[in-house]
């Protein structure tokens, strides 16, 4: 059962469903990126600060992020932008966005721990907006972030908070807390066959909580510097009224 193909047609399947990540923007929000204030979401409710894009070069790669979200805002805001995604209807939503704005936007269905047509030092600026919590492993990718980033190139991602995968999904839509899995979630090995088996059939995820080692010890080793952060609530208010860092954003720099 390979999990990517899983999740490529999981994604597939939510854009049909018009899941919240896989929405295009709107004409009024590309102007208003055009006009220097691109209002993109990392994370499901704040906004990321305007200046984690100051001093950031222009060759940008979004990994992770197709949807017509990110990518579209990234490049009226003068971004040259590569959208990388494992799904193909979410980086239509990319090229719909492109078409009907007249952006320059470079997309590819690949996984994204997989950038081998990228030179070392080609990007200026990658950015992975909660892909992460998708993928079975943190480190290759890590190491491929570290290969295109140029020195000096800005590296920002962000991610459910871990603790998150303590709790029963089911339960948690009802409204309840109730703790069932340990830490690190691994979708392979922390559910049952039968589970898996049902995910595949019902187009869900399959998702990985990683370790605070994994997700930011293993940058910090490999010679990035955290130079700012912020976190977010889940927009699901039985969620949200136990724990307010539901979702973290960093910012870092490859020196």
């Amino acid at each position: 059962m390979d999990h990517r193909e899983i999740n490529r047609a999981a994604w597939n399947s939510e854009v049909g469903k018009r899941n919240y990540w896989t929405i295009p923007v709107d004409a009024e929000a590309i102007d208003r990126a055009r006009q220097g204030c691109p209002m993109i979401h990392l994370t499901p409710i704040r906004y990321m600060p305007i200046s984690w894009l100051e001093e950031t070069g222009k060759r940008t790669l979004l990994l992770g992020g197709g949807g017509g979200q990110q990518g579209p805002l990234l490049a009226a805001y003068g971004k040259s932008v590569t959208t990388v995604d494992i799904s193909e209807e979410q980086l239509e939503g990319d090229r719909l966005v492109a078409e009907r704005e007249e952006l320059d936007i470079r997309t590819v269905r690949c996984d994204m721990r997989e950038l081998d047509f990228l030179q070392s030092g080609e990007m200026e600026l990658v950015i992975c907006p909660q892909a992460i919590n998708f993928i079975d492993g943190t480190e290759k990718l890590y190491d491929e972030v570290a290969r295109v980033l140029a020195k000096g190139g800005v590296f920002i991602l962000s991610f459910a908070n871990p603790a998150l995968y303590l709790f029963d999904v089911k339960s948690l839509e009802r409204g309840r807390m109730k703790i069932r899995y340990t830490l690190p979630f691994n979708a392979e090995t922390s559910l049952s066959e039968r589970q898996r088996e049902r995910i595949a059939r019902e187009k869900g995820t399959m998702e990985y909580s990683h370790t605070l080692s994994s997700l930011i010890g293993s940058l910090l080793e490999k010679g990035f510097v955290l130079s700012a952060m912020y976190t977010d609530g889940s927009d699901f208010e039985p969620v949200d009224s136990y724990l307010s860092d539901c979702h973290i954003a960093l910012r870092l720099i490859r020196v």
